[in-house]
């Protein structure tokens, strides 16, 4: 059992290419369309969308050097310089201390702009060459209102006047462009406002903190290359003038504080110097003196060779710890004791006081003279030296103030692009056909997937029914329909055998003639129910011109309408629904009345007459037997449209006392299921299926054989 299942299986898994390739040829109006309607909308969008420009500017940034602070520290300088990454710089870029400036300098806790009807109307004008715009210096307000929102309205286009309106729609300010309005606690100065009277605009107030994080999200600032040091800034925004004025100022604003970054560290520097300078000269005039005077006591005291050697050593040494004293003085500012740059200060202090201790105990060594006039001399020449040493550094550090120009280097100024770089039309409108045609073709293939309509005779012969008739669909029985809908057309012509005999669904009807001739040989009456699983599936188009062909080949037939409930056989002949087959099953007319003859020769009709409260109870009366008895007598075919056996039982009881039964199925709509459905609730009722007939069969890439059957299509000439 499971070898005979197998190779069912692997078919059913694989995928048929050329049946996918055809659901796309079927689909392809719907493909066609919808990716048409998506390109409209792309186009639209790119049209209507506002332009968006981008500015840029260069700063170059340098490697920064330890400034004043080298110059004080000498060969340690290299220890204390920094060198700025730029991620440092772009953070520091995007600091509220640089962007608050620009904020406060360009006013730009004030948003202002025209209103436009919503979504389309900002775009239609730009389109339209509309000249709306407004430009606000100076905007403040209370700080007690809650909703910073405002309407102005222009009054006098001509005179530039103007009225503001809170959120409320009360009036708090007028004033006219290019003078200062004040009233209360507002404040207003319109630099530029052009419109038309009546236009309104919208003026509202954010707080100077959301500007500067709206700036800094709009604000992208990048490196050119590894390392290079060259900081690009670009900004986009509608307003090209805008954006180049933003990113001038940030750069401007950066540059200034570069500057003075560098110059405050040099004054700071050159402030301590200046602040030891009177010190140590006091020192140095006490110093002399107090020589001088020793000198003229002891009438001029030379030092010894011995002496003058320790003096050497000793002022050398006093210099290097005054020295390194300063430098602490400058590095305890920058790092804690545990820096190993301040430990290493700190060991070549301690390596000095060493040497001292032992110049000392030489010292010691000396006759009191000597050594009284060694120490005097040291102090003299120690603090003459370091007073040179201070004046040095004070004047350099003076020069480094004055001629300070930082590490940042404007190289380009900002400037705007001539075309919008948002948006880009063509790449719009591409993407949007690709997503319209993608969006198309998943809908035509997942409409294939779900539906579940037959196409293939063999679906339906596999259930144990022989297909009797294939009936191409009609487009001429579709034009009509849509005529006779608009009452453009004559009642008979709603008859496709008599409209168009050469018509091909009713030469598969004539085809049908002669299956019918051998299907009913074995019946035990000639009449034919013609039911269908569900509605609209073309039963009363089958019925009503299968009986005209037969009625033309000379045969007495008889059509009878057996939906009571919304039969609608009557349009085809031009006559009404009342008085038929209800009427008569429920005693109201004779067999003569709900009778009558149609147009057709040898074709009389019967209509579904009034509609009833029982339909399926009218049928199960014996007048209804009675009448089927009559007329398979009295007729040579006897034709039953029935309503949809899935949805009453009608066709069960008509079935019952009909020689032959014939299901109904629409192409593509009917599925095998409730074909299924359906036969197995006649073999309930003891009723056998005859034969099935599939209506409305189309041309079909995705059906082999909806194709085929067309290719051996023939028609008369016009």
């Amino acid at each position: 059992m499971s070898n005979t299942q197998q190779p069912h299986d692997q078919s059913s898994d694989e995928i048929d290419l050329s049946k996918l390739f055809g659901y796309l040829i079927d689909g392809r109006w719907i493909i066609i369309s919808i990716t048409t309607i998506f390109a409209l909308a792309g186009i639209a969008f790119a049209l209507l969308s506002t332009p968006i420009y981008k500015a840029d500017a260069l700063v170059q940034v340098e490697q920064k050097s330890g400034g004043g602070i080298s110059s004080l520290v000498g060969d340690m300088g290299d220890m204390f310089a920094s060198e700025s990454s730029s991620n440092t710089e772009i953070e520091i870029i995007k600091s509220r201390m640089i962007l608050g400036e620009t904020v406060d300098k360009l006013n730009l806790t004030t948003i202002a702009a025209p209103q436009y009807m919503p979504i389309i109307g900002k775009g239609l004008s730009r389109l339209m060459g509309e000249d709306k715009a407004i430009k606000i210096s100076r905007f403040d307000i209370p700080s007690y209102i809650e909703v910073p929102a405002f309407t102005l309205i222009l009054d006098d286009a001509e005179k530039g006047t103007y009225s503001l309106f809170d959120a409320e729609e009360r009036k708090v300010l007028s004033g006219t462009v290019g003078e200062l309005a004040e009233k209360q606690d507002y404040r207003l100065f319109v630099m530029q406002l052009h419109g038309e009277t009546g236009d309104l605009f919208t003026v509202t107030k954010i707080s100077r903190f959301d500007a500067i994080l709206g700036l800094q999200d709009g604000l992208v600032i990048s490196e050119r290359g590894k390392q290079s040091g060259v900081l690009e800034f670009s900004l986009e925004g509608e307003n090209k003038a805008k954006i180049q004025a933003i990113i001038n100022d940030v750069t401007q604003n950066y540059f200034l504080q570069n500057i003075a970054r560098d110059s405050a560290e040099a004054e700071k520097s050159l402030a301590f110097l200046q602040q030891q300078l009177p010190s140590i000269k006091e020192k140095l005039t006490i110093s002399e003196d107090n020589l001088n005077n020793l000198r003229a006591k002891r009438k001029s005291v030379d030092l010894s060779l011995e002496a003058r050697a320790a003096l050497d050593g000793m002022v050398r040494l006093e210099a290097q710890l005054n020295e390194l004293t300063f430098k602490e003085s400058e590095i305890s500012q920058r790092f804690t004791k545990d820096h190993p740059a301040y430990k290493s200060l700190l060991d070549k202090r301690n390596v000095l006081l060493g040497e001292k201790v032992r110049f000392n105990k030489q010292v010691q060594k000396l006759p009191k003279t000597q050594r009284e006039v060694l120490r005097l001399q040291r102090d003299v020449e120690l603090n003459q030296q370091i007073y040179i040493q201070l004046l040095n550094k004070s004047q350099e550090l003076s020069i480094l103030k004055a001629g300070t120009v930082g590490n940042v280097r404007i190289l380009d100024s900002a400037q705007a692009y001539s075309a919008a770089v948002k948006p880009k039309e063509l790449l719009i409108v591409v993407l949007a056909t690709l997503l319209g045609g993608m969006f198309s073709v998943a809908l035509v293939l997942v409409k294939a997937a779900l539906h579940r309509g037959v196409e293939n005779p063999d679906e339906i012969e596999a259930l144990g029914i022989p297909v009797y008739a294939s009936i191409p669909k009609s487009n001429w029985q579709e034009k009509l329909d849509i005529r006779y809908n608009k009452k453009k057309v004559k009642h008979l012509e709603t008859l496709l055998a008599e409209s168009n005999p050469a018509d091909l669904s009713i030469e598969a009807l004539r085809g049908l003639r002669t299956s019918m001739h051998f299907a009913m040989m074995e019946a035990k009456n000639n009449v034919v129910m013609i039911t269908g699983p569900a509605p609209n599936i073309g039963k009363s188009f089958v019925t009503v011109n299968f009986a005209a062909v037969i009625a033309k080949t000379g045969q007495k037939v008889l059509v009878v309408d057996g939906d009571m409930r919304k039969g609608y056989m009557q349009r085809y002949f031009g006559m009404q629904w009342d008085n038929g087959l209800s009427d008569y099953l429920s005693g109201k007319l004779t067999l003569e009345q709900s009778i009558q003859a149609s147009e057709v020769e040898n074709l009389d009709v019967m209509t579904r007459g009034q509609i009833p409260p029982n339909p399926s109870e009218l049928l199960m009366t014996k007048r209804f037997s009675d009448f089927v008895d009559w007329a398979s007598t009295n007729y040579d075919l006897v034709l039953i449209d029935t309503p949809p056996v899935l949805a009453v039982t009608d066709p069960s009881i008509v079935g019952a006392l009909a020689g032959t039964t014939l299901m109904v199925g629409r192409f593509d709509q009917t599925s095998v299921k409730e074909i299924d459905v359906a036969r197995h609730r006649f073999e309930q009722a003891g009723i056998e299926v005859k034969g099935f007939i599939l209506n409305a069969v189309e041309k079909k890439a995705s059906s082999s054989y909806g194709y085929g059957y067309y290719n051996y299509s023939y028609e008369s000439d016009k």
